[in-house]
């Protein structure tokens, strides 16, 4: 069975790509964003690896919003880990583990100017190795990511306008 392919692309208005790697590179808005997600457990851990830097977040969150045959095969909580190595301000490999299951995501995560804008393009490759059920699980992991990465962009761009509460 063929994997889902995620692709996503946000935009960050006004800034520049030094700009959103330097607020990718902030432990304090990686927490912000997870708060914003009503992330349940959350940890973060960046290193600085020049001109890049590796990111590895670990999240759990609650299962109260997912159909019921997922909430079986999880339990209360989905955990992820995502880890991000950026080898340039402007590019990063992804890769997202689901510790215990038999899931991962893959792909890629670009920032490029777009005007007096930047336009992040994130691809990933999402395969749940399950019979029966895998492509749905796919399917719901797909669905996840695009609201995950949307939270994300919206905490972003009102971070980068200095708009963001902590």
């Amino acid at each position: 069975m063929p994997m889902k392919r995620v692709s996503h692309t946000l935009t960050y208005p006004g800034t520049t790509v030094d700009q959103v790697f330097a607020m990718y590179g902030d432990p304090a808005f990686r927490k912000a964003v997870s708060d914003y997600q009503h992330v349940v457990d959350f940890a973060c851990e960046i290193t600085p690896d020049d001109p890049g830097m590796t990111v590895r977040l670990e999240q759990a969150h609650g299962t109260d919003r997912i159909p019921g045959f997922a909430r079986k095969l999880v339990g209360d909580e989905i955990r992820f880990v995502q880890e991000e190595a950026w080898s340039s301000p402007s590019a990063a490999d992804i890769h997202v583990t689901i510790p215990g299951k038999p899931g991962e995501m893959v792909g890629t995560e670009v920032l490029v100017p777009s005007g007096a804008d930047v336009e992040q393009t994130i691809d990933l490759q999402v395969e749940v190795k399950m019979p029966f059920v895998g492509g749905k699980v796919e399917d719901l992991i797909a669905g996840f990511l695009g609201k995950a990465f949307d939270a994300e962009n919206k905490v972003g761009v009102k971070w980068l306008a200095g708009e963001w509460q902590v």
